[in-house]
């Protein structure tokens, strides 16, 4: 089953073009991250999703309905965590979930809810007095209500400390396990490797790639890491290495050479420390981490 599926969507702005024909699939069931620069059109397409703005043209559906000709039949069946949100002054954390069970006429046990974040213990204070992180785990709960079919998540770890960060993973999952699909946005791009199935990489309105990580990685040839442990003092071997085409950096650090390069630029390296005398003891190399694709990918913005 398709999830979510935009076909030549775009929306303006006046004179700005905010979206420039995007065609994007997510499946259902997988966890799907969705990745730009500030002003990319990120916030956009999720309005557009979530019926808050239309398309100036194209196409929108979710969970086989129309966006534009059906939005309740959708709203009924996600789960919807904002960017930004801010509880009610006047309400604790249990009632949040009381009016979200009521308001989405589910059956759901709010105290449940609420242990599943990791608020029980603050239920009965007023939301007004959590923290950020809190405030986060809060609407987090509040998307789950109903066992939506989809999620979708805006900047999900915003606040959030490590604990924080590890049960929202967790619970992405736990989403994903019973056939759920969680659709997010997030600049910590190191929470999008970790849960990701794919990722959609969007640049100034437009989808510039859609892959899973590792695809990614293989398209852009991004730098990975090569540690090379030397016999030898590694600051007279580090110049000869910085000079070899596909190198882009190279650091000394307890006795051995860090070396970011191309992968085919490797064994070039392991052959020029050789040749310029240097005795290697081990070395392991590492995967160009996602933000390093990202960044190839949207020239720089991080």
């Amino acid at each position: 089953m398709t999830a979510i599926a935009l076909r030549n969507v775009t929306k303006r702005f006046g004179r700005i073009h905010a979206l420039r024909g995007i065609d994007l699939t997510v499946d259902g069931g997988e966890v799907f991250g969705f990745l730009g620069p500030n002003g990319a059109g990120k916030s956009t397409t999720i309005d557009i999703l979530l019926h808050y703005t239309h398309p100036s043209s194209g196409t929108v559906e979710v969970l086989g309905h129309d966006v534009t000709a059906d939005p309740v039949a959708v709203r009924e069946r996600v789960g919807i965590l904002p960017e930004g949100f801010a509880p009610f002054e006047t309400m604790t954390g249990r009632q949040h979930l009381e009016y979200a069970i009521e308001a989405n006429d589910a059956d759901d046990d709010p105290d449940t809810l609420l242990e599943r974040v990791g608020l029980e213990d603050v239920a009965n204070r007023p939301a007004r007095d959590y923290s950020k992180g809190m405030a986060q785990r809060l609407a987090l709960a509040m998307a789950l209500v109903g066992t939506p079919d989809l999620l979708i998540l805006d900047e999900p770890s915003a606040g959030l400390d490590p604990h924080g960060v590890r049960r929202m993973r967790e619970i992405v999952r736990e989403e994903c396990d019973r056939g759920a699909t969680v659709f997010f946005s997030s600049h910590i791009l190191e929470q999008v490797e970790v849960v990701a199935d794919r990722v959609a990489i969007l640049r100034a309105g437009e989808l510039v790639a859609v892959d899973t990580i590792d695809g990614l990685r293989g398209a852009v040839d991004a730098d990975a890491e090569l540690r090379v442990e030397l016999v030898d003092d590694p600051a007279e071997i580090a110049s000869a290495v910085s000079e070899l085409e596909g190198v882009s950096s190279v650091l000394e650090r307890d006795g051995s050479l860090v070396v970011a390069c191309t992968t085919d630029a490797k064994l070039t390296v392991l052959d020029e420390i050789r040749a310029a005398g240097g005795t290697v003891r081990d070395f392991t190399t590492g995967e160009a981490s996602l933000e390093e694709v990202f960044v190839s990918y949207t020239g720089g913005s991080r």
